[in-house]
């Protein structure tokens, strides 16, 4: 259960960090470099994200399912 915690609250701040990447473009006209630092830390949450996803399968934390049988 705490693995699904971990994912949703991953997701959140992900999403998070996109709108205020949006945010910030959408308001800041002085050449502000938050629209970068935004994305870039989505880009760094979802790669850390994928990550424990794969650590966790490969631990056998996490166990996927075969929806193909």
């Amino acid at each position: 259960m705490w693995t699904k915690v971990i994912i949703v609250a991953f997701f959140a701040v992900i999403i998070y960090n996109l709108g205020a990447g949006l945010y910030y473009m959408m308001t800041d006209k002085s050449g502000s470099d938050r629209v970068v630092k935004a994305l870039t830390r989505r880009i760094g949450l979802s790669v850390l994200l994928i990550l424990l996803v794969i650590l966790g399968i490969w631990l056998g934390i996490i166990q996927p399912h075969d929806l193909g049988r």
